[in-house]
């Protein structure tokens, strides 16, 4: 009698097994389409809704108000130079922190990443406390005539203190990715550390530049608490799009969101041209 109860458990066990993977497989995803539809639609709908606010008739004449198109120059203006600054600057940061290893080495890498976590008002108070002109480096430049906070170098340096650890992340991991042995033929054959560098590694690390200024330029562009708190908000001097999106929405909403949208469109246009670059490239 036992022997025939197990046989038929034995055979009955593995129908059970395939029932429970088959329920386990649809149920889970099931799960993982419910969890990923409602991320999926708690990101978009904000931004559908955003775009469907105004008619375009009314978006098109709230953009090309002065103090918009005012805004818009400056941005691209403040935003280009603070990408000039993170490149020249954070490139040679990033080979370093990529290639060689030293005392205070993870110490370096924190400070670098620190400004991606940091509140960015507290960034604007750092600044201010540090270029104003009582502060630690601006009591030295005031007797020069030299004064930093509330004018348009202001916005650039938040902008570069906020974006720069984007490109020099994405920067180091490529390097990083790189083989090393491509370096060390290049020196065998004769080539400076520089012209190595120049000739091969920037080459072969396209991919991770692109992608970490597209992400550098990005974030600048729609950096607003560090930028208002240590340059101000003055038409034409420091107020860049995201300012201008918070000072425009108390008086007229329709021209706020035509900012945003104009803000939204640059940010999606240039993070898809990164993504179709990265697909092309994926090393």
């Amino acid at each position: 009698m036992s022997k025939h109860i197990t046989i038929e458990l034995e055979r009955a066990s593995p129908r059970k097994t395939l029932a429970a993977s088959w329920w386990t497989r649809w149920s889970a995803r099931l799960l993982i389409g419910f969890i990923t539809g409602s991320l999926f639609a708690f990101l978009a709908l904000p931004l559908v809704s955003l775009l469907l606010h105004a008619p375009l008739d009314v978006l098109l004449s709230s953009m090309f108000q002065p103090g918009v198109l005012e805004a818009l120059q400056l941005s691209i203006f403040t935003t280009l130079a603070s990408l000039l600054f993170t490149v020249v600057f954070g490139l040679p940061v990033a080979y370093l922190l990529a290639r060689f290893r030293f005392p205070g080495h993870k110490v370096l890498e924190t400070l670098v990443m620190l400004p991606t976590v940091l509140p960015p008002v507290v960034a604007g108070i750092a600044l201010l406390l540090t270029f104003g002109r009582l502060g630690l480096v601006g009591h030295y430049l005031t007797p020069w005539g030299i004064t930093l906070p509330f004018t348009t170098t202001a916005v650039i340096m938040a902008q570069t203190f906020i974006s720069a650890p984007f490109f020099i992340t994405s920067a180091k991991a490529g390097i990083e990715q790189l083989d090393i042995r491509y370096e060390l033929a290049s020196a065998t054959l004769g080539a400076s550390r520089f012209y190595t560098f120049r000739r091969v590694v920037l080459p072969l690390i396209r991919p991770a530049l692109f992608s970490g200024i597209g992400l550098a330029w990005t974030r600048a562009l729609g950096e607003f608490g560090a930028t208002i708190t240590f340059a101000g908000s003055f038409p034409g001097v420091t107020q860049t799009l995201p300012i201008a999106v918070y000072i425009t929405s108390e008086n007229d909403l329709d021209a706020a969101v035509a900012v945003s949208v104009v803000l939204l469109a640059i940010s999606f246009g240039v993070l898809l041209v990164v993504q179709i670059e990265r697909a092309h490239h994926p090393k």
